[in-house]
């Protein structure tokens, strides 16, 4: 071999090192897949019930050949972009001020890596800057100001998040919560405890979760929601804390969340799934035992049903290197999209530990 060539080969071999900064580099998969895939793949893409796009477009990103990461980022900016899922990104609820603030985590498989964002406002795509943080930064996450003064280093311009749709389900709320505020929603002469009527409003806790494992064996996830409706500004969840909201060991598996974050926080069920899953548990059988966890962990009376069980719902979602998939939620009634190659995406009801009863 020549002197050029052997200058080719070390100029591609550095740029090789250099990319392994980014998580969708040809030359970093290519070996990522010679390290992660043992015989024959069978790819999966899991997300929340809200994710059906999600899943068919980060299939089709897999089955050409790409990497995890872009597949379900890719898969959740549809969910992030849609003004009328009033939890996630543009169009997402706002806090009880009336703003806009988004959370997102994503963790590449074969690299072992993870970036973050939280309390981010006027971006509508946390997950591309979670991603930023993970290949730009020597940091894991950003929150608030900071988030976006580093969004906008980075090109992403600020834009409104609070859709007219949005805006009127706050203004709803914030005239409807209390009769001890001078917030009013309309009204005649002969109308009495005005203000009152707060059983109307559902506070949203969605979000979506998507999980994929691509050709080359190799899996990723990402998490991205606009929070807890009407939360206290600066309120942070489940979804940008590795280990809570999401978390991914590349030998193992994938596992995420939507619902109660607070919960959640407090039992880091995302890590114990992935490590159920590796002691012999399905994905399944790993999910559900999460949700046995957090429902003994809840002791606080205003948490819990006459039963003494959660009155409130988490619902997880998982695969496992073998491409073995399944969701759980502390109640039943809940769902989960699911795509193993097939043209369109499937939605599967999650196991459950309890179930509701009708009309409740």
């Amino acid at each position: 071999m020549d002197a050029t060539m052997k200058r080719r080969d070390f100029l591609k071999t550095a740029a090789a090192v250099g990319a392994g900064t980014i998580a969708g580099s040809p030359e970093l998969l290519a070996n990522a897949g010679r390290l992660g895939a043992q015989g024959k793949v069978r790819p999966v893409v899991i997300a929340s019930a809200n994710g059906m796009k999600a899943t068919a477009r980060a299939m089709e990103i897999i089955q050409g050949g790409g990497d995890a990461l872009d597949a379900v980022i890719a898969g959740v900016n549809i969910v992030e972009d849609d003004p009328n899922d009033m939890s996630v990104g543009y169009g997402g609820l706002p806090n009880e001020e009336g703003v806009v603030e988004l959370d997102s985590s994503v963790m590449h498989g074969p690299t072992g890596r993870g970036g973050a964002v939280a309390s981010l406002r006027n971006i509508k795509n946390p997950s591309k800057v979670a991603r930023l943080v993970m290949e730009r930064t020597d940091h894991v996450l950003l929150v608030g100001e900071g988030a976006l003064r580093f969004a906008k280093a980075h090109g992403f311009k600020e834009e409104e998040l609070l859709t007219d749709a949005a805006r009127e389900v706050w203004l709803r709320w914030r005239e409807s919560h209390s009769t001890k505020d001078d917030w009013l929603p309309p009204h005649d002469l002969e109308t009495k405890d005005v203000g009152h009527n707060l059983d109307e409003f559902f506070r949203t806790t969605g979000t979506i979760n998507c999980n994929g494992l691509d050709l080359r064996g190799n899996i990723s996830g990402v998490t991205t929601t606009s929070g807890l409706a009407f939360k206290i500004p600066g309120r942070v969840g489940d979804s940008p804390i590795l280990g809570a909201g999401l978390y991914v060991d590349n030998a193992v598996g994938a596992a995420g969340s939507t619902g109660r974050g607070e919960a959640n926080l407090l039992s880091c069920s995302s890590v114990m799934i992935v490590e159920y899953m590796r002691a012999g548990k399905s994905p399944e059988e790993a999910c559900l035992q999460a949700c046995k966890r957090i429902a003994e962990q809840t002791r606080m009376k205003r948490l819990l049903d006459e039963n003494g069980r959660p009155s409130f719902n988490v619902n997880f979602y998982a695969i496992n290197k073998k491409g073995e998939y399944g969701g759980a939620a502390i109640w039943s009634g809940s769902y989960y999209a699911v795509n193993t190659g097939e043209a369109e995406s499937r939605k599967m009801e999650c196991a459950y530990l309890y179930k509701r009863e009708k009309g409740s």
